[in-house]
């Protein structure tokens, strides 16, 4: 296991939301044990519901009940993604679990939404590196993020929050509002 001047594994370091190498072995075979549970979910038979839950609970942090997850789906690691109880996410939903992704209950995520919470550095010769680090993001309860939204590492969205189809989320958004954008902004607030 590669570590870094001060002692901790790369993993550590990924998971304190420190800079990090992604090549490190132990962080490779991580991705890879994912790699291979995303494939086998994507490509197992929809006739079999009990086998789709089975690999997306083996492969996740945490799911909640009556959880839906169309295929294709992807993740780096699945580890680091908790997914609260009646959530539906559309197809190509892309959850780059560098950092913790919290979805909450009733979450409607549609297709082709990214949760990216990978940054690299701006300098030239760390990003040549390989160095990277991650910021969580957090999607509060009954929120709808509209198909191709994109959101960014260190930003939570309110509950019973609407963000816009197409939308760029680079800033946390509060709770009952529709935003819509690029980046996105509150538009005006929803009713309760």
């Amino acid at each position: 296991m590669d570590t870094a001047p001060d002692g901790r594994s790369q993993r550590d370091r990924m998971l304190a939301g420190d800079y990090y190498r992604a090549d490190d072995p132990e962080l490779v075979a991580l991705a890879r044990r994912a790699s291979v549970l995303v494939q086998r979910y994507n490509t197992t038979d929809a006739a079999e519901p009990e086998r789709h839950d089975a690999l997306l609970r083996e492969l996740l942090g945490t799911v909640g009940t009556q959880v839906v997850v169309r295929p294709p789906f992807y993740c780096d690691y699945g580890s680091q993604i908790r997914i609260g109880d009646r959530s539906y996410l559309n197809f190509n939903a892309v959850l780059l679990d560098v950092a913790p992704i919290e979805i909450g209950a009733d979450v409607q995520i549609g297709p082709n939404v990214q949760l990216l919470t990978p940054h690299h550095p701006l300098e030239p010769e760390p990003r040549r590196a390989k160095w990277e680090a991650a910021r969580p993001i957090s999607i509060g309860d009954n929120a709808w993020l509209g198909g191709g939204v994109i959101v960014l590492g260190g930003v939570t969205i309110g509950a019973d929050t609407v963000v816009g189809a197409g939308s760029v989320v680079t800033r946390d958004l509060p709770p009952g509002v529709l935003a819509l954008g690029n980046p996105a902004r509150t538009r005006r607030r929803l009713p309760s």
